[in-house]
């Protein structure tokens, strides 16, 4: 299977491909699902492709949007942009966007975005009558709903499923609560996520006096949602015929980026040679922010979860780093301070997670450091073992909500 890795911004960019992603997915600055998310300009977009093909890595890009009329007008040149940069794949979700992709678009593989919601196999065979070389499936299938439809439809069309982050409460995201709420409109790439936020009843003759709508004695989740992760069951997607699986997260961060891609990574080439995955990678999914995993619709009706509403927050990235000699003397540039003496964790592109204590550090100019302090600052540190660039250092932390 195809490992398909957010990419939001330049960094989380860098990260998913030396992480390991075989294609990546991002958007540029009109017409994707992720309006808040860095995304990449005009200018911005020819040298993301160029970086990602220099690596052996596709680059989709996300045109799928519902537009107005207003805003359809301009799709033509956009599609000729990201056509004219080397795009490999647009992923698409309003038929006269596909349509014209077609024509604006040629070199350009077309993917169904799955906010079109394609559930059965006869919309899928639709889809590729019309020209669609993939479809993203909706989320709310089960594996035997997938394997039906890859049955039932050409081996030509490819099948794609998400396999982790996180799930939304209407179905696939078409969802007009943030436009009603907040004037933002989830179908044109704003969505302001208000089914997280926390909800309580006011009776009409006592303005101010504000009562939970208890699900238990810990609060109200009518509205939560956990995150999706498959990372133990790749095999059983293998056999159900999905071509690729996709990593949610475009508004998440390079961290993140880079945690979850080469997790799933390593993940996916144990289940590929039929092995057991291997409990370190499996763990990694549990050093990103996340909501309690579950496994989705794949196995059957997830059911409502009651017992909490927050995001798990454990781990922080101290350091990146940006080289290191064979000896293991590395450069970090600084992204939360710490100090000697702390016990952190490094990992890296292919690079197993290791724990040390970090030692008397030392600026650029070779004066001791004990405790680095400033954001952005570049300092030097010994490492256990030699790591490649775009490691991470990080410590645990405790950040959850409460």
């Amino acid at each position: 299977m195809e490992l398909l890795a957010p990419a939001g911004s330049r960094e989380s960019l860098e990260m998913a491909v030396r992480y390991g992603a075989d294609a990546v997915y991002l958007a540029g600055t009109s017409f994707g699902m992720r309006a808040f998310a860095g995304n990449f300009s005009d200018e911005e977009l020819p040298a993301a492709v160029a970086l990602a093909h220099a690596h052996g890595v596709k680059v989709h890009v996300t045109v799928n949007t519902l537009p107005r009329c207003g805003e359809a007008a301009a799709l033509p040149a956009h599609l000729e942009r990201l056509d004219d940069a080397g795009v490999d794949a647009l992923i698409l979700a309003d038929l006269g966007a596909f349509r014209l992709a077609e024509r604006y678009a040629p070199h350009c593989a077309r993917h169904v975005s799955t906010q079109v919601s394609v559930s059965n196999d006869v919309c899928a065979a639709a889809w590729h009558d019309l020209g669609a070389s993939r479809v993203v499936l909706a989320r709310e299938l089960s594996l035997e709903e997938i394997r039906t439809i890859r049955q039932r439809t050409p081996p030509s069309l490819e099948l794609e499923t998400f396999a982790h982050g996180a799930m939304c409460v209407s179905w696939s995201g078409r969802c007009v609560l943030s436009n009603y709420m907040t004037g933002r409109d989830a179908s044109r790439g704003a969505c302001a996520q208000p089914c997280r936020y926390q909800y309580a009843l006011m009776e009409e003759k006592r303005p101010g006096e504000y009562f939970p709508v208890f699900e238990d004695e810990q609060g109200t989740y009518i509205l939560n949602s956990r995150d999706m992760c498959m990372i133990d069951h790749l095999d059983d997607l293998m056999d159900a015929g999905v071509d690729c699986i996709k990593l949610e997260g475009r508004a998440k961060s390079a961290y993140y980026a880079a945690v979850i891609t080469g997790a799933y990574r390593h993940a996916l080439d144990d289940a590929a040679a039929g092995r057991p995955v291997d409990p370190v990678w499996r763990d990694e999914v549990e050093h990103v922010s996340h909501r309690v995993y579950s496994t989705g619709f794949y196995y059957g009706e997830p059911g409502q979860y009651t017992a909490s509403a927050r995001y798990l927050r454990q781990w922080q990235v101290i350091a990146l780093v940006t080289d290191c000699t064979p000896g293991g003397l590395a450069t970090l540039r600084l992204h939360n301070k710490f100090a000697a003496g702390d016990t952190v964790e490094l990992v890296g592109p292919d690079t197993r997670p290791f724990a040390f204590t970090a030692p008397v550090m030392e600026t650029e100019d070779g004066e001791p450091l004990t405790e680095p302090r400033t954001p952005q600052s570049v300092f030097r540190m010994q490492l256990p073992r030699p790591v490649p660039p775009y490691s991470l250092l990080r410590r645990a932390v405790e950040l959850s909500g409460r």
